[in-house]
């Protein structure tokens, strides 16, 4: 926690908001995007979502195949307690549906399903789009399924990420959610296997940065990656792009 403080401080003295983006691209990225007001309907159904997953006291055995929760290491928890504190919250289930409004990308890939709060996020952005989310906990992955219902465009694989990448057989990913596993040679290990995947448009999205000492080097790794150009800090969420037409640049953005 204490790391995540001063990380947090240095992060404000660094930030900026769009007068500081000399980049057309992230300029509008920030103004369409990140600071877009509009109260779209579908945010009715994302609060919706986590209200109820919230009311729900139910009791699961977890599998857990990361780095594992800051809250408590108890082998079962509550539904509303993983809705709660590990899965996504209703700001950041807001941005997921504007960047998926955004950018409509077709081929989404999430790496860590949870209770499902990201993926309808995701989803409702951007109905036409085929998404493939992967859950290590089989009970955590069957409730997502429960509450997201069946839809042809979401496909629920339950297992350790590393197998399902090595197996993915779509050649192309158009933007990768990273938000399974908060450790860094795991992080650093999903990125390789996953570049082969991207093209000129594709987004990584790298969830809570600075979860750690070891999750922030992982970051800045990938930020020297020679095939990655753009990254937008934002302090929970790590942006990474890889278009050949900008300059490379790392920008640290308030939201």
């Amino acid at each position: 926690m204490f790391y995540q403080q001063k990380q947090y401080i240095q992060f404000l003295l660094k930030s900026t908001n769009q007068h500081g983006v000399h980049s057309p691209f992230v300029y509008d990225l920030v103004t369409k995007c990140f600071y877009n007001k509009t109260q779209y309907p579908e945010y009715r159904d994302l609060k919706a979502y986590r209200k109820a997953l919230l009311a729900n006291k139910e009791l699961l055995k977890i599998t857990d195949l990361g780095s594992g929760s800051k809250v408590t290491n108890n082998s079962s928890r509550a539904i509303s307690s993983i809705a709660k504190h590990s899965g996504t919250s209703f700001k950041r289930a807001k941005l997921l549906f504007r960047l998926s409004n955004y950018f409509e990308y077709q081929n989404v890939l999430e790496l860590g399903t949870s209770l499902g709060i990201a993926t309808q996020a995701l989803h409702l952005g951007n109905p036409k789009a085929n998404i493939t989310s992967i859950e290590g906990c089989p009970r955590v992955s069957k409730t997502a399924k429960t509450y997201l219902g069946d839809h042809a465009s979401i496909n629920l694989l339950v297992g350790d990420f590393d197998t399902h990448l090595d197996a993915l057989e779509q050649t192309t990913c158009d933007f990768v959610f990273f938000d399974g596993n908060h450790d860094k040679e795991a992080t650093l290990r999903y990125f390789d296997k996953l570049l082969p995947k991207i093209h000129n448009d594709t987004l990584f999205l790298f969830d809570d940065i600075y979860w750690s000492k070891g999750m922030t080097e992982a970051w800045e790794t990938i930020k020297k990656h020679p095939q990655v150009t753009v990254t937008i800090d934002t302090f929970f969420w790590g942006l990474v792009f890889f278009r050949t037409e900008q300059v490379k640049e790392d920008f640290v953005i308030r939201l």
